[in-house]
């Protein structure tokens, strides 16, 4: 290498190595000079504290004045010196250091320092070049460099009095991948909460436009809020559309993860009408009925998002089927938990008996359509009379007991209020609550929980639509870009296996369902029909065996069979549908066929 370009090289180094000294320079005075306008009130406020503790005390009877003294000496400590002046102390002692130890060392040390400095220097440069991460450079709009220079403690100071924050004072903002966040000192009787309903008086000391979205957030100690404006989100970039390889429900918008609900949770999803809510939960279908034991149950009134997935869920579409599908998942409930191992708190779905979710699509369209509703029923004896049925005692019971034998409940609704569109007896079985925009703060802490918004789940402030809050007792309030699941997605997946009660347990066809009352003009037999034997074990197999040994009444059967009384009386009615079993002018039952018992008397 020539003379020239050895000098040229050398002066490259030269300055990139002044450039990076500068940088850190800088960052750090910055650093130091942040921590000293936070801090330096303190010490103000400690030296308060022990005048009057002083005054108080003149003769330092008490430890108050020994207690204000050790504060104000805290205080002090935690202020850190300028940079100029930590640099000049540091070369001072560097020196006197030098000066006194430096002729002590011997040239061996010398000579192996000097070898362990070179190893340091040229590892510390492989590392930098190799293998450090490049940090990202997130460069402001001129939004962001007009807020942040508003939120500057100098600025802040100067108007806070002037829109009403006087004993407030802000930090230094840092500018993160989902907006500015800055903390903000609380002097008297300023709180989280106070701030936050000041939150106008904030837009306007920043200038901030009323669509920016501002978050106020205790701090990590007291006295201190921190306060968030989202003027980016972190899944800005990210690809939002559903596919199989990408399952989540969303991305966090702080933090960029994926985000999951696991099946076996009792959910609630919320959202005023064109927030999303369709939408959201199709991610949450599609796993709910993927897979050989897991099984999906879809009560839709409105019998549009049903429709689409009918090809892969048993739906529900009107009172009358509503009624006779919350019923089969009421029995297979009861079998479940009547058969459950003892010591196994919690059923193993399988292929026969799969993991059932059960969504009730506006639920409070169900509340009002499918409750005391007249059906055609025959007793014991074949006579009609009149019922008045309601799918919400049993949608109760699923919500209350359903999780142990894997029978779960989702609720969604648009107009999340108690018993208007949410049962009280549903509302405190949810584990897992999904909200997306609604209109009022009140809906916000019916579904999120009355800390919500004391705790920064501000579900009304959310932007529609694609924008959900997920409380399930682990996340943050941070919110979550809903994947897009378009309805030829749903429509073009493989279809699945429909669950059914009775074709599950006993292998036979299903129920005749209940008839209403203006589709009846006069009793009718029933029709017999050829059916399966039922499956060993199952409760019909149960009620047949107990026939084998002859007549006996249905009371009889109950102690014999070892099964509830309703139990009992669901798979009398079944059976004799089914053909399995004859009713005679007695009113006894009958093995159909012949069988060894000719009739039981009800």
């Amino acid at each position: 290498m020539s003379h020239p370009s050895a000098w040229q090289t050398h002066r490259q180094y030269a300055a990139t190595a002044s450039r990076w000294t500068s940088t850190r320079w800088t960052k750090e005075a910055d650093r130091r000079r942040t921590l000293r306008a936070e801090r330096r009130p303190l010490v103000r406020d400690a030296r308060k504290a022990l005048a009057t503790a002083k005054a108080l005390d003149p003769n330092g009877i008490t430890t108050a004045v020994h207690t204000a003294e050790r504060s104000l000496a805290a205080a002090k400590r935690a202020v850190p010196d300028p940079l100029w002046l930590f640099a000049s102390k540091g070369a001072i002692v560097a020196a006197v250091g030098a000066y006194i130890g430096l002729p002590l060392v011997p040239d061996r040390v010398w000579m192996w320092s000097a070898v362990a400095v070179t190893v340091a220097a040229v590892g510390a440069i492989v590392w930098a070049v190799a293998y450090r991460p490049a940090a990202p450079d997130i460069e402001p709009t001129p939004e962001e460099k007009a807020l942040m220079g508003r939120l500057q403690p100098e600025h802040w100071r100067e108007h806070a009095e002037q829109r009403g924050l006087s004993g407030t004072l802000t930090a230094r903002p840092e500018l993160t991948e989902s907006g500015i966040v800055c903390a903000v000192r609380l002097d008297g009787t300023w709180t989280t909460g106070k701030l936050r309903a000041a939150s106008d008086h904030v837009r306007a000391l920043l200038g901030a436009r009323t669509s920016l979205r501002l978050e106020v957030k205790a701090g990590q100690k007291g006295g201190w809020a921190t306060m968030t404006i989202r003027t980016r989100s972190a899944a800005d970039g990210d690809d939002l559309l559903w596919t199989p390889e990408r399952r989540s429900l969303g991305v966090d918008t702080v933090t960029g993860e994926q985000v999951n609900v696991p099946l076996g949770e009792r959910l609630l999803i919320a959202g005023r009408s064109g927030a999303g809510k369709s939408v959201a939960s199709r991610p949450l279908l599609y796993d709910a009925s993927e897979g050989d034991t897991n099984a999906l149950a879809i009560i839709d009134l409105k019998m549009v998002e049903g429709r689409l997935w009918d090809h892969r869920a048993r739906v529900a579409s009107a009172p009358v089927d509503v009624i006779t599908l919350v019923d089969e998942l009421v029995e297979e409930m009861t079998y479940r938990l009547e058969i459950l191992p003892k010591g196994q708190d919690t059923w193993t779905p399988t292929a026969a008996h799969p993991r059932i979710t059960v969504v009730v699509d506006e639920g409070a369209e169900v509340v009002t359509a499918a409750d005391k509703v007249e059906f055609v029923e025959f007793d014991e004896k074949g006579k009609p009379h009149v019922t008045k049925r309601s799918a919400l005692p049993g949608l109760e019971s699923l919500a209350r007991m359903g999780r142990a034998a894997c029978v779960d409940l989702w609720w969604m609704t648009q107009k999340p209020t108690i018993n208007d569109g949410i049962p009280k007896q549903i509302s405190p079985q949810i584990s897992t609550s999904i909200c997306l925009a609604v209109r009022t703060p009140t809906e916000a802490r019916v579904v999120l929980g009355e800390d919500a918004q004391a705790k920064g789940w501000n579900a009304d402030e959310l932007p529609a639509p694609g924008v959900a809050l997920i409380r399930d007792g682990k996340r943050k309030p941070d919110p979550v870009r809903v994947r897009y699941m378009d309805k030829d997605v749903v429509i073009g997946l493989p279809p699945q296996p429909i669950w059914s009660r009775t074709a599950a347990a006993s292998g036979s066809t299903p129920a005749a369902p209940l008839t209403l009352v203006k589709d009846v003009a006069a009793p009718a037999e029933p029709v017999p029909a050829t059916a399966a034997a039922p499956a060993a074990g199952s409760v019909d197999d149960r009620v047949l065996t107990a026939l084998q040994g002859g007549p006996i009444r249905q009371a009889d059967i109950v102690t014999a069979a070892g099964l509830p009384k309703g139990t009992v009386s669901k798979s009398v009615k079944r059976l004799v549908q089914s053909g399995l079993l004859d009713r005679q002018q007695d009113g006894t039952l009958a093995l159909s066929g012949g069988g060894a018992a000719t009739a039981v008397a009800s």
